[in-house]
């Protein structure tokens, strides 16, 4: 999924690859608990806990090339998600942010699970996605 967004690359990538803005953002996540390393850095681990009737994950940065690249495995109960997030100058004030996720579900019945979930997923995507861009143009 590509998004442009208003900010310049040296800015927006930075408010995606902090774990503490989160929140901000991110109208199902309810708070981010530090597990090991320094939060948002390369190998860092953390926890994403939801709103009630969300689902927690545990997060490892496992690349952060900033401001081109920041990639993160989430580690739920019944899937783990690779999130790469790839940040492309437009202008000196724009950034296309091109956001790609790879679902692995665990158990058949959970992978059944996805498939039927994939327009509900996407659809999740794309309201995250519109939040970090209202987020990273306004502060709201």
């Amino acid at each position: 999924m590509k998004i442009e967004i208003e900010v310049p690359q040296a800015r927006l990538a930075p408010l995606l690859a902090d774990p503490e803005l989160n929140t901000k953002w991110m109208d199902d996540i309810e708070r981010v608990e530090p597990i090991s390393g320094l939060l948002g850095m390369q190998g860092s681990r953390y926890r994403l806990v939801p709103k009630p009737g969300g689902m927690e994950f545990v997060a490892t940065v496992v690349g952060r090339e900033i401001p081109a690249e920041l990639r993160v495995s989430l580690e739920g109960r019944i899937v783990t998600v690779a999130v790469t997030a790839r940040f492309a100058a437009m202008s000196p004030t724009s950034t296309r942010l091109t956001h790609v996720q790879a679902f692995n579900f665990k158990g058949l019945l959970n992978r059944i699970g996805g498939l039927l979930a994939r327009g509900s997923i996407k659809k999740a995507q794309r309201r995250h996605l519109e939040a970090f861009k209202r987020y990273a143009e306004t502060g709201r």
